[in-house]
């Protein structure tokens, strides 16, 4: 059977590792948010540059004709 002194150790030594993987995940967390900003401006951009250039969406499109 353990110790006090042990079982302190082991349970200070989990709480290190998982604070450490928090801050990980979180500075994944941070880079991702920071892509998907950048994904959102990228698509706005695209939009309006469709609009400015009179391209409609494919469903208002009017089919070509078959030959």
């Amino acid at each position: 059977m353990q110790s006090d002194e042990e079982r302190l150790i082991n349970i200070e030594m989990a709480l290190a590792d998982h604070e450490k993987m928090l801050d990980e995940l979180n500075s994944v967390l941070i880079e991702q948010g920071k892509k998907i900003e950048y994904l959102i401006k990228q698509n706005q951009y695209l939009l309006n540059l469709a609009d400015e250039q009179g391209v409609k969406p494919l469903s208002e499109e009017t089919p070509p004709p078959h030959y």
